[in-house]
C-alpha cells in the first residue's frame, strides 16, 4: 500500500509539472499572440491600397498585358504551403495539410501535375515523408517575421509562374479570425483576377508607362500577399498554441484532482487497515 501511495504521489508531481510547463507557454503565446494580430491587421490596408494602385494602372489601358494576368491551360500548378516549425499547436498544422492533400487529390492525378513551395518544417517534413514534390523550402522563421525573411521563396515562387514553369500559383494557410477560429484556406494567388474598371475610385499618374510601372508593382504585390498570409498564418499558429495549451492545463487540473482524490482515498484506506491491525491485536492479547 506504501508503494502504491508513493507511485500516485510522484504521478501528482509529474502532472504539476507538466501543467506549470504549458501553463507557461499558453503565457507566452497570448503575448507573441497580440503582436503577430497587430501584424496581420496592420498589412492588411497596405496589400488593399497597393492592389487599388496595381488594377488602376491596369485597367487604365486595355492593350496592357502582363504574365501574371495571362491565364493559360493549366498543365502544372504550383502550392505555396504555410505551416509552422514547432508542434503544441493544437490542428493548426493538421489542418492546412489536410486542406492541401484534398485539394491535390480532386485536381491532380499524377505529382508531375503540381509541385510545393513550403514555409515551416512541419509541412516539409510532411511532404517529405509523402515523397512530393518539393522545389523550395524555407524553416526556422521567428515568431515576429519581416519580409525579408520570406523574399526568396516568395520570388522563387512568382518567377516560376512568370517563366512558364507552373501554369497557376495558389497559396494555402490558415487565414485568423481569433484565437479560437483559424480557418484552412486554399486561394489562388496568379494569374491574378481580372480587372474590374468599377472597382478602381482614384486614378493615378506615373512614369515612364503603365506597362513600365506594372512591370515592377505585379511582383511586389504578389509577393507581399505571399507575406501578408504568412502574418495570418504566424497570429493562427499562435492563436491555436494558446488554446491548445489552454486546454492542456486544464486537462492537468484535472488529472490532478482525481489523483489527489485516489490519493486520499488509498492513504484513508491504508490508515483503516493500520487501525483494524491494531485493535485486532489488541483483542488477541486481551
Amino acid at each position: 500500500m506504501a508503494r502504491g501511495l508513493r507511485d500516485i504521489k510522484r504521478q501528482i508531481k509529474s502532472v504539476q509539472s507538466t501543467k506549470q510547463i504549458t501553463k507557461a507557454m499558453e503565457m507566452v503565446a497570448a503575448a507573441k499572440l497580440r503582436r503577430a494580430q497587430e501584424k496581420a491587421t496592420a498589412s492588411r490596408p497596405y496589400a488593399d491600397k497597393l492592389k487599388e494602385v496595381v488594377f488602376s494602372i491596369a485597367s487604365s489601358s486595355s492593350d496592357i498585358k502582363h504574365p501574371m494576368f495571362e491565364k493559360r491551360p493549366v498543365h502544372k500548378t504550383g502550392y505555396l504551403v504555410i505551416t509552422s516549425d514547432r508542434g503544441l499547436a493544437g490542428g493548426y498544422n493538421a489542418n492546412i495539410l489536410k486542406k492541401v492533400m484534398v485539394t491535390i487529390a480532386e485536381r491532380h492525378q499524377s505529382k508531375d501535375e503540381y509541385e510545393l513551395f513550403v514555409i515551416g518544417r512541419k509541412g516539409r517534413e510532411y511532404f517529405r515523408r509523402r515523397d512530393l514534390p518539393v522545389v523550395e523550402e524555407l524553416t526556422d522563421l521567428s515568431d515576429t517575421p519581416v519580409f525579408a525573411d520570406i523574399k526568396s521563396i516568395a520570388y522563387a515562387a512568382v518567377q516560376r509562374f512568370e517563366q512558364g514553369h507552373i501554369d497557376e500559383l495558389h497559396i494555402c494557410y490558415n487565414r485568423f479570425i481569433n484565437a479560437l477560429t483559424q480557418i484552412p484556406e486554399a486561394e489562388q494567388l496568379l494569374p491574378m483576377e481580372t480587372v474590374n474598371t468599377n472597382s478602381v475610385t482614384a486614378s493615378y499618374e506615373y512614369e515612364p508607362s503603365a506597362s513600365a510601372v506594372l512591370e515592377v508593382l505585379l511582383p511586389k504585390y504578389a509577393e507581399t500577399l505571399i507575406f501578408s498570409a504568412l502574418l495570418d498564418g504566424k497570429a493562427s499558429e499562435l492563436g491555436s498554441k494558446m488554446t491548445a495549451m489552454g486546454s492542456a492545463t486544464k486537462n492537468a487540473t484535472k488529472i490532478i484532482g482525481e489523483l489527489q482524490l485516489t490519493y486520499n482515498r488509498a492513504r484513508q484506506a491504508a490508515i483503516t487497515q493500520e487501525i483494524s491491525e491494531i485493535v485486532a491485536g489488541a483483542d488477541s492479547q486481551s
